[in-house]
């Protein structure tokens, strides 16, 4: 007898769509969810950011997350 599980594997392997089989509305993303954290910057590297963010048409935070993922890439990559 056939599990669940072996038939939407099967479907996938064969190329099948099995978008519809899945709970999209209950899918999350391992390791991404998100938490916040503070951080105080002095007052002239907020104004800077906020220069960069502006000419890049970001907001200072999209920048800073930018920023920090690019050395944690780089980082892993070394």
């Amino acid at each position: 007898m056939k599990t669940k599980a072996s038939e939407f594997d099967r479907a996938f392997d064969e190329g099948e769509d099995v978008t519809g089989r899945l709970e999209l509305d209950q899918a999350r993303r391992v390791h991404y969810e998100t938490r916040r954290v503070n951080v105080d910057f002095p007052d002239w590297m907020v104004r800077a950011l906020d220069r960069e963010a502006q000419r890049l048409g970001v907001t200072r935070q999209a920048l800073i997350k930018l920023w920090i993922a690019s050395q944690l890439d780089r980082k892993k990559a070394s």
